[in-house]
């Protein structure tokens, strides 16, 4: 008697591992981007618990300051990238930005990051 044999052969074992190897080449090139956004994050929550930061000029440069010891790329956040609304008393700082991630050819990721977190004020302290 034969028995049957099952299990996947030569051919379905190199496409499953084409299309793995593609999603995690997709990963490997999406994933520091989305590190960097925590970092940029984690800045805007230091920047959040803070007083006396309500000029624009001096929100930016303290927001850099921040950045760079998070390893957030000098030019991934443009000074344009960082606003700050005021309504009434209350100040709310913002970063919003794009990036432009090439991936095979001429094929690439836009990825859009916008994160908004209230600023204490001096006055108020």
């Amino acid at each position: 008697m034969k028995s049957r044999q099952s299990g996947i052969t030569l051919i379905g074992f190199v496409i499953m591992l084409a299309i793995v190897g593609f999603f995690a080449f997709m990963a490997m090139k999406l994933v520091p981007s989305y590190i960097e956004y925590m970092g940029v994050v984690k800045a805007l929550n230091q920047m959040s618990t803070e007083g006396g930061n309500e000029d624009i000029e001096q929100a930016r440069r303290q927001l850099a300051f921040k950045m760079s010891f998070q390893y957030v790329d000098d030019s991934t956040i443009k000074p344009k990238d960082i606003t700050i609304q005021r309504t009434g008393n209350a100040s709310v700082l913002r970063v919003s930005y794009d990036k432009v991630i090439p991936f095979i050819y001429n094929i690439a990721f836009l990825l859009h990051f916008e994160k908004s977190v209230p600023l204490k004020s001096a006055v108020g302290q």
